[in-house]
């Protein structure tokens, strides 16, 4: 097996040489989302479709290998959750976001965290972020918000609602954003913040 540079000296080498390392990387990429995603997926053309697109963005992103851990392992992080982003569209591609509108009178739940804990504090935290997320937030960004919450994925975001991802990314932040100066706003502190949105 190569060594960390060979791989990435291989991989940008010349022509024949980089085949060859991009077949045995293929190769090793192929048997372990097959054995880590398989029993999620739908036949063996399907890991075949999620390889080829996870080698083409490690391939896209040598120049982004810093060898703080091993080539194969920060490969098989880039494939993974490649893997994972398909599986999330599939899994959303024949749901709408109608949903996620607030007419349906739907609560965005905030999920505890480990400065909340006790019960009543908990309560507390999720009444006054529900509160500026009623008062705060646009319509929009609630639904953006609620959906990923929900576990749809950012390209999953944009394509259901007909946004770019980068304005699906933008609403994220804003919503954020908001969110944080509120929770200062309402006295806690920069670390406890952090803790409950992120």
């Amino acid at each position: 097996m190569y060594s960390d540079q060979q791989w990435i000296a291989n991989l940008t080498g010349p022509p024949d040489v980089r085949d060859q390392a991009i077949e045995e990387l293929r190769g090793i990429l192929l048997r372990a989302l097959a054995k880590g995603l398989g029993h999620y997926l739908n036949g063996a053309a399907y890991v075949e479709d999620i390889t080829q697109e996870a080698l083409l963005k490690i391939l896209n992103s040598l120049d982004s290998f810093e060898g703080r851990s091993r080539f194969l392992t920060w490969a098989m992080i880039i494939a993974t959750r490649t893997g994972i982003s398909i599986l999330r569209r599939k899994h959303h591609q024949d749901q709408s976001l109608e949903a996620f509108t607030d007419d349906d009178g739907y609560r965005i739940e905030i999920p505890d965290t480990k400065q909340v804990e006790n019960s009543e504090l908990a309560s507390e935290v999720g009444e006054i972020l529900q509160m500026l997320i009623d008062s705060d937030l646009t319509a929009k960004q609630r639904m953006v918000l609620r959906a990923s919450l929900d576990g749809y994925s950012t390209d999953g975001i944009a394509q259901k609602a007909n946004m770019s991802r980068n304005s699906v990314y933008k609403s994220l932040h804003d919503s954020r954003m908001k969110l944080k100066s509120g929770l200062l706003s309402h006295g806690f502190d920069e670390t406890s913040v952090l803790s409950i949105i992120g």
